[in-house]
């Protein structure tokens, strides 16, 4: 059982959806979840299917109970018990374990509309997607149901331990970047960033930005990204930059920052990744609710072994509920 002492308000309510029923989603939720870690933290209950979590358990050697529940509040909160809600139908023999599939994309993104409902409704206080085949909501046509990161609307947020790293562009050719980046876009990153961080616990965040060039010295630098960050500086944020960017990640892992602001998908990628790859965990930043998700894919060379790294799972989760709770970022692994 979760621990007796533990309020409501410091274990909030977290839905999960449990990933792709073909890859190793549903079996790295199950490991998760019978570590006894989750329910230390929060009060989670899983978004998908009964029959692909019992056949995950049993790939993993796990016997822990299933509860189908219709509504959150019917949840046990006992970590030897797995709440589960099925917001739609699934055939559990409609699909291929290990391969992309229509039947699974299509549930794939039933099953993330509910989470956000239930985000949105005030139902649970986040939000945790478990990995997912984008080539299997691709075939199924609802590629969309995603949370997309768009520059000046959403952002991608990694974390590896010490090491946090924010995107203010994502999947883009670096020939776009340098006209994307403008002083407007890093302050109101910034200002969103600031802000964000504020909710999750910390008082007084401390920010810094990388550069784009060599030793940040550079037209983007002077013309756009210097006053971006001089405007953040005016409405009180505590960041400093451009910073040459072979040292603003070191410098957070060390801890003088609490965020890096990264200009590029490669520049704060390459960083988390060298750092430290178990472990890690993503967080959208825009839904009007927390995300985070795992920074794996579906390892479709794993499904039914039992043997997947469920590290970034586990990571992610206590990271939605440290964060829901106000307390900051949990103490890495």
């Amino acid at each position: 059982m979760a621990s007796q002492g533990a309020s409501a308000l410091s274990r909030p309510k977290i839905a999960i959806m449990i990933g792709d029923p073909a890859g190793v989603g549903p079996e790295v939720v199950a490991r998760s979840w019978a570590s006894g870690e989750i329910h230390r933290v929060c009060r989670p209950i899983l978004i998908g299917s009964g029959a692909v979590m019992r056949e995950a358990m049993q790939a993993c050697g796990l016997s822990l109970d299933v509860n189908l529940v219709d509504f959150i509040t019917e949840c046990s909160d006992n970590e030897e018990i797995l709440d589960i809600f099925e917001p739609a139908g699934f055939d559990a023999d409609s699909f291929i374990a290990a391969q992309d599939n229509l039947s699974c994309g299509a549930i794939s993104a039933k099953w993330l509309d509910e989470t956000d409902r239930m985000a949105t409704a005030g139902e649970c206080a986040a939000t945790v997607m478990a990995p997912i085949s984008s080539i299997s909501m691709k075939m199924a046509g609802v590629l969309d149901r995603v949370v997309n990161v768009e520059p000046g609307q959403s952002y991608l947020f990694l974390i590896s331990g010490p090491l946090r790293v924010m995107h203010l562009t994502d999947h883009m050719p670096l020939r776009q970047v340098c006209d994307i980046i403008t002083r407007e876009l890093v302050t109101s990153a910034l200002e969103m960033l600031n802000t964000a961080l504020q909710s999750w616990g910390i008082d007084k965040p401390r920010i810094v930005v990388a550069g784009l060039n060599p030793h940040a010295s550079g037209t983007e630098e002077e013309q756009e990204i210097a006053p971006g960050v001089a405007q953040a500086q005016s409405m009180g944020i505590d960041v400093i930059g451009p910073e040459p960017p072979d040292s603003v990640f070191r410098q957070c892992i060390e801890g003088r920052y609490d965020v890096v602001l990264a200009m590029t998908h490669d520049q704060g990628h390459i960083a988390i990744k060298t750092w430290g790859f178990a472990g890690n965990c993503a967080l959208i930043l825009g839904p009007p609710y927390i995300h985070t998700t795992v920074a794996h894919g579906t390892a479709y060379d794993l499904v039914g072994t039992g043997c997947a790294d469920y590290s970034m799972m586990l990571t992610a989760i206590k990271t939605a509920a440290s964060l829901a709770a106000g307390k900051g970022f949990p103490a890495a692994p």
